[in-house]
Parts: C-alpha cells; structure tokens; sequence
C-alpha cells in the first residue's frame, strides 16, 4: 500500500465514523432528515470500501477516489445546511475527507 494514502485513510475512518453517527442521530429527530440519511448511508459505504480498495492497491482506486470525494461533497454540503451538531460535525469531516482523497488523485 502506498504510504501517501495515510492521511487520507484516517480522514476517510474519521468520515466514515461521523457519517454513522450523524444516521442514527438523524434518524431519531423529531422531522426525519431523510436526505441526510440517504446521504450519510451512501457517504459511510463509499468511505468503507474506499479504504478496502487503498487496502488491497486496486487498479481502480484513483476512480473510487474520485467518487468518494463528490459524494462527501454531497453529503458535506447536506449536513451543512442543518444546526445539529451531529450534522455540523459530518459536514467537517466529509469536507476533509473530500480534499484528501482529490490530493491523492493524479
């Protein structure tokens, strides 16, 4: 595995964790946030197998890196637009998760 793909993992770990956490919050609000929930599903799988394809140096992975950072884009800029903090924290860390996986793609 390359050792330039450390930082990007661990921002990937940290979005996929904030991800999780912002679901299950989400979905135990008073007004379901659906479209914070669909996102943050899509957002956690996409950072799971992101790392798993940095994990095994899949000919694939600048793609995947790709996509995960528009959909931690997306789900970014979702959560963002809301005042839980559960929300303004998945916002952060897809933010940074969407930066350090385009550093890495060439």
């Amino acid at each position: 595995m390359n050792a330039d793909y450390k930082s990007c993992l661990s921002a990937l770990e940290r979005c996929r964790e904030a991800c999780n956490v912002c679901y299950h919050a989400c979905l135990k609000e008073e007004k379901p946030m659906m479209k914070s929930i669909e996102l943050d599903r899509e957002c956690a799988d996409i950072c799971a197998y992101t790392i798993h394809a940095m994990e095994r140096s899949s000919k694939f992975v600048q793609r995947i890196l790709s996509l995960c950072a528009e959909i931690c884009d997306a789900c970014g800029a979702e959560c963002h637009s809301h005042d839980q903090q559960h929300c303004r924290d998945c916002a952060e860390a897809c933010f940074k998760c969407a930066e350090e996986c385009r550093m890495l793609v060439t």
